[in-house]
């Protein structure tokens, strides 16, 4: 998650460790000024790591750059923090900037520290991983011939990504392959959108929001204004899908997040020992018809997303779908540095409008629905079709009429279980009479 400016509210997938180059400014702070014991001064070490670099500088087997030691002190420090505080260089924070406004040259998928090894949340959509067979679940072991155990998600954004039309060789390992999966793929320009949509029968509209960027709250106005329109003026339910959604900035999730809700809390922030650092709430201006609503969710849903899932299950807003959620319930801010890099560090826990913690544990759905592969319905006289009583040697000849077949059902053919036991919730929601539509807006305004 992510904050716009000096601090902004960043997304919170990152990795690497961090850093820091404050030892100078923090050992010319007023603390000197005080009769503290010296056992009270957090700088009473800063002695003890000058002398390991001058050691190191003076006795290891080959030269080495002072930036490169004071770099890795660096990252070695933040490192201690948590998975998500990281020291950015510049390269880095180019990155991460071209991360988050949806711009950038490389192969297209989402990544994030999950055990030993970097884990794929969601290849994006037409890039060269998706086209490449890319899973969301598959772990990196290895980037260019280099083991990625223990590897950060900065170091691995920064090794995939490169100039478009050049090469990358990566090595993954699926959960039930028996053999690693050995891939090059070519780089592209990779622009990434938020925000796929998509009306379902009976007038119920589909959105998949795949990430927070910049303007994912215009994308989501804009696109459920197209399917009220397809829907003939007014939508009778609305599927909000967040499944391997990795989060992204705070504020867009707040702002989708206010879409649905007139009023009440979306979000709280609590800094340290528990503080409250800010709250978000939702304002009746602009808000969309209040139509039923199911959210789709799974062990891929973080960050912002799981903001706005409980924010909206907790309001009451909507039904939840999927499985339990990855819960990564933490706030980052970044600070930029004198050296053009940054500072990534987490600053506050976040909270549901009803008080829980997301942090490590996610949320439940209201509905539990594993994902699973459905088989192919078997063609009539294949030898996996089963056998009926017209299929046995002499059978009786059928002389009535027979029952006419039963219409299908809408939904039935969705491949994707979750999305199809959303489907048919919604449509029993939007049995009863449908919801008022609301005064139709002029074109979207960004709040």
């Amino acid at each position: 998650m992510q904050v716009r400016s000096r601090q902004r509210w960043v997304r919170g997938l990152g990795v690497v460790a961090l850093a820091v180059g404050a030892f100078g400014a923090g050992s010319l702070s007023g603390r000197g000024a005080h009769a503290d014991p010296p056992s009270a001064s957090p700088y009473r070490r800063l002695g003890v790591l000058s002398e390991v670099l001058a050691h190191v500088e003076n006795s290891y087997v080959d030269p080495v750059s002072e930036d490169r030691l004071l770099d890795g002190a660096i990252r070695g420090m933040v490192g201690a923090l948590d998975p998500h505080s990281s020291y950015l260089n510049r390269e880095e924070y180019a990155l991460l900037q071209s991360d988050t406004s949806g711009d950038f040259g490389g192969v297209g998928v989402e990544i994030d520290a999950r055990g030993e090894y970097l884990m794929v949340v969601a290849p994006i959509a037409t890039s060269p991983a998706e086209r490449a067979g890319v899973r969301a679940g598959d772990e990196i072991v290895s980037i260019e011939g280099r083991d990625a155990r223990g590897m950060s998600v900065d170091e691995a954004v920064r090794r995939m990504r490169g100039a478009a039309g050049t090469r990358v060789r990566v090595v993954l390992r699926r959960r039930g392959a028996a053999d690693p999966i050995r891939l090059e793929l070519v780089r592209e320009v990779v622009h990434v959108t938020s925000v796929d949509a998509e009306l379902l029968p009976e007038r119920i509209g589909y959105v998949n929001l795949k990430s927070f960027q910049d303007h994912a709250s215009w994308e989501l106005q804009l696109a459920i204004e197209r399917l009220t329109t397809e829907a003939g003026g007014s939508l009778r339910g609305l599927v909000l899908d967040l499944r391997n959604n990795p989060g992204g900035l705070l504020d867009e999730g707040i702002s989708v997040t206010d879409e649905f809700l007139r009023e009440g809390l979306i979000v709280t922030t609590r800094g340290r020992n528990g503080a409250a650092q800010d709250e978000a709430r939702a304002q009746g201006p602009g808000t969309l018809p209040n139509f039923p609503m199911v959210v789709l969710v799974n062990e891929y849903t973080a960050s912002a997303a799981e903001i706005v899932a409980g924010a909206l299950q907790d309001h009451r807003r909507a039904t939840l779908v999927g499985v339990r959620t990855f819960g990564k319930g933490s706030v980052q801010t970044v600070i930029d540095l004198s050296d053009g890099g940054a500072l990534k560090v987490t600053i506050a826990r976040y909270f549901t409008p009803s008080g829980r913690s997301i942090q490590a544990q996610g949320i439940a759905p209201d509905v539990q629905v594993e994902q699973v592969d459905l088989p192919d319905e078997p063609e009539e006289g294949s030898a996996s079709a089963p056998e009926r009583e017209r299929d046995l040697e002499q059978h009786l000849p059928h002389r009535e009429s027979g029952d006419a077949a039963p219409p299908p059902v809408p939904g039935s053919e969705m491949r994707d279980l979750q999305l199809r036991v959303g489907y048919q919730l919604l449509r029993g929601m939007v049995r009863e009479p449908a919801a008022t539509a609301a005064p139709p807006r002029s074109a979207p305004t960004r709040r």
